[in-house]
């Protein structure tokens, strides 16, 4: 195992110290409790407040937790949240179609997966919970990625080719805000084995919570995939999605 960051190391302490104070507590007070040099706890403090993840009472001089981790607080539970509400409704789908049913939110550029119901027959998708593919080479990323507005997606993105994974994988920037147009103007998305070869995947985005929008997806081998099951995925899907909806706060 690689040794810790300084520098991260002790951000994250603080941020533990900070935790257990919620009075908060001046910089003094701070240094003494993590033994660092009054120098570079002042450093560490002041770039933690003027991020936002710290904030400083003027008249106290007390440091505390700030908006920015409460923010974070939010967006891990309403993850935690919308899985929860959505596993019914991908049950119900996968229980229609047999085919497997996955939920991703988006991190950065990438879709990460924070659930998946598998069909009872035995050609499953091989994937998993926690799983991180580049947003772009997937149905459910694309979905995701709709969300967003097009500057947005190219600052995730960036402005160098893709990666290619497969003959189908998008070979950059223009042509996913391209394909992005069409998914914001039908409500879904589609993966034409463009990360794992053979599988077609079709993915709409569910309604927003708090600070994330997760997508739902249904996968479906070449082998299986017809134009009628393909229908019947894309008005499950955004069915679920209404369902969903309805039951955010």
């Amino acid at each position: 195992m690689s040794a810790p960051v300084k520098s991260a190391d002790r951000v994250l302490l603080i941020f533990e110290l900070l935790t257990e104070h919620p009075d908060g507590l001046t910089l003094v007070e701070v240094q003494q409790k993590m033994g660092l040099p009054k120098s570079s706890t002042h450093g560490l403090l002041h770039t933690m407040v003027s991020r936002g993840f710290l904030d400083l009472e003027q008249s106290t001089k007390r440091f505390r937790i700030g908006i920015r981790l409460w923010q974070a607080g939010r967006s891990y539970l309403s993850a935690a949240s919308i899985e929860k509400l959505a596993l019914p409704y991908m049950e119900a789908v996968r229980d229609r179609l047999n085919e497997t049913v996955q939920l991703a939110v988006l991190d950065g550029a990438d879709n990460v997966y924070v659930a998946k119901i598998d069909p009872d027959h035995q050609l499953r998708l091989a994937s998993h919970v926690g799983a991180r593919l580049p947003a772009y080479a997937t149905g459910i990323g694309k979905a995701l990625l709709s969300t967003l507005d097009d500057d947005e997606v190219l600052r995730r993105v960036g402005d160098e080719p893709f990666t290619r994974y497969t003959a189908t994988t998008l070979p950059g920037p223009e042509a996913l805000i391209a394909e992005l147009h069409e998914v914001r103007r039908t409500g879904y998305a589609e993966d034409h084995a463009e990360y794992t070869p053979g599988v077609f995947c079709v993915a709409v985005p569910l309604a927003r919570a708090a600070d994330r929008q997760p997508a739902m997806s249904v996968s479906i081998p070449d082998v299986r995939k017809t134009d009628e099951l393909i229908a019947q995925a894309i008005e499950a899907l955004q069915g679920a999605a209404a369902s969903i909806a309805d039951r955010i706060p």
